[in-house]
């Protein structure tokens, strides 16, 4: 049986102490594409040094009011898709930030207020062009020879 010991009735209790609690605001971090259209593993999300967890599609996670400063990255055998944006969040403000990572490990990834677009595309089209080639140059090749 626990006891807790309880002041006499007749009795006033002490004061609570008013704590004053600081002004907030809300990050919405809208992390673009899926599973499968960018990576299995969600990118890495920083605020103001400190990791949060995050998803694809939107976030919504609370913050204190004053300046913030987002550091996103993602992971695959080591860092990369690196971005960073520094903005003030002011009380009872929304702000929106949307984060794109690149379609191959050797660039930034992009981030903005608004939707951003995927860095890396040229250098992906550029190496399927490339596998082509070898590949109807192998053909053709094979086929006079």
């Amino acid at each position: 049986m626990s006891y807790q010991q309880q002041p006499p009735p007749n009795q006033p209790q002490a004061p609570q102490q008013y704590q004053p609690q600081a002004p907030m605001g809300m990050l919405q971090l809208t992390i673009q594409g899926n599973i499968m259209t960018s990576s299995m593993i969600p990118p890495k999300v920083r605020l103001n040094g400190y990791p949060v967890q995050a998803k694809y599609g939107r976030n919504d996670i609370p913050v204190f009011a004053g300046p913030l400063h987002v550091d996103v990255h993602c992971e695959w055998m080591r860092d990369f898709g690196q971005a960073a944006l520094d903005f003030t969040v002011q009380p009872n403000q929304a702000v929106p930030v949307f984060y794109a990572a690149p379609y191959h490990q050797f660039t930034t990834g992009s981030i903005g207020h608004s939707k951003v677009k995927r860095k890396g595309s040229g250098f992906l089209i550029g190496l399927i062009g490339a596998v082509v080639a070898v590949s109807v140059l192998v053909v053709v090749l094979a086929a006079l020879g």
